[in-house]
């Protein structure tokens, strides 16, 4: 079973992903707040994939993004981004991101993208 760790500022925006997950062949073993959280998260528990989001206070998913790919190159990592922010897709994708799911999104886009992803 895969593991994934979800990187969010939201409570409610974790939850979703996680009950999206629920029955896959994808289990959540960690979550984060924020970026700064999200690295910390990454090397203690080195999920297969990361679900990050972009903005989020401290340390944005852009800026963690980077770092983690830095450490770690061959980090799998979804950015999820809201409708108007193709620039910071554009920039995560530049950082090292392998994909992006834009908000509002469905259990079937995330686990295509995450089976993608897993798969390249």
């Amino acid at each position: 079973m895969a593991k994934v760790l979800v990187v969010d500022d939201t409570m409610f925006m974790r939850h979703a992903i996680k009950t999206m997950l629920a029955g896959s062949d994808y289990e959540v073993v960690g979550e984060a707040s924020n970026g700064k959280e999200a690295i910390e998260k990454y090397r203690e528990l080195l999920p297969d994939v990361v679900t990050m989001d972009v903005t989020m206070p401290i340390m944005t998913g852009l800026d963690a993004t980077k770092m983690i790919i830095d450490e770690y190159p061959d980090a799998k990592i979804i950015v999820i981004s809201a409708l108007g922010q193709q620039k910071m897709i554009i920039q995560a994708l530049e950082n090292g991101a392998k994909d992006f799911i834009m908000k509002p999104f469905d259990q079937e886009s995330l686990l295509s993208t995450i089976v993608k992803v897993m798969e390249d």
